[in-house]
């Protein structure tokens, strides 16, 4: 790495440290001439994830646009934040490391009522909900029977 201040290219890495959920490193650099420290950033490229949606559409994948139904399914259930976004990153991590380049939409919702069982039953019931698109109380219900023998008790 050359230096930014003499142009040296002997520079000493003094600490490095992951940034940004481990995609990047931070590094605190010295340079051996002129002895002025500064930081760089590495920064993993990945190729893009890219959804296929039901009628064939693509589009790049969104993990904020997945938060958001999400965080419609999670509201005023006491789940924070943070565990939402450690859900949609662990979702991310699934995807990216199952698939080359393309996945389907329905594996993305699939993923999501996964992580949201773990997290939270009626959060998981409300974004199967609409997910899953219930036309009558019959398919809720059996959406219900479901959870409660994945469950297996009736409290």
């Amino acid at each position: 790495m050359h230096c930014p201040f003499c142009g040296n290219g002997d520079t000493k890495v003094l600490d490095s440290r992951q940034v940004e959920e481990g995609t990047a490193v931070r590094r605190r650099r010295e340079c051996d001439r002129c002895l002025r420290r500064f930081t760089t950033f590495e920064k993993f490229e990945d190729s893009p994830l890219v959804v296929v949606k039901k009628e064939g559409r693509r589009e790049e994948f969104s993990r904020s646009k997945m938060m958001v139904g999400m965080i419609r399914a999670c509201e005023k259930r006491s789940i924070s934040t943070e565990q939402i976004e450690d859900a949609a990153y662990a979702i991310e991590k699934i995807l990216r490391n199952n698939h080359e380049r393309e996945v389907s939409s329905a594996e993305v919702g699939e993923a999501v009522l996964q992580q949201l069982f773990g997290l939270d039953e009626v959060a998981y019931i409300r974004f199967a909900s609409v997910y899953r698109q219930f036309g009558d109380i019959q398919r809720f219900m059996e959406e219900l029977h479901e959870l409660i023998e994945k469950r297996g008790t009736i409290e």
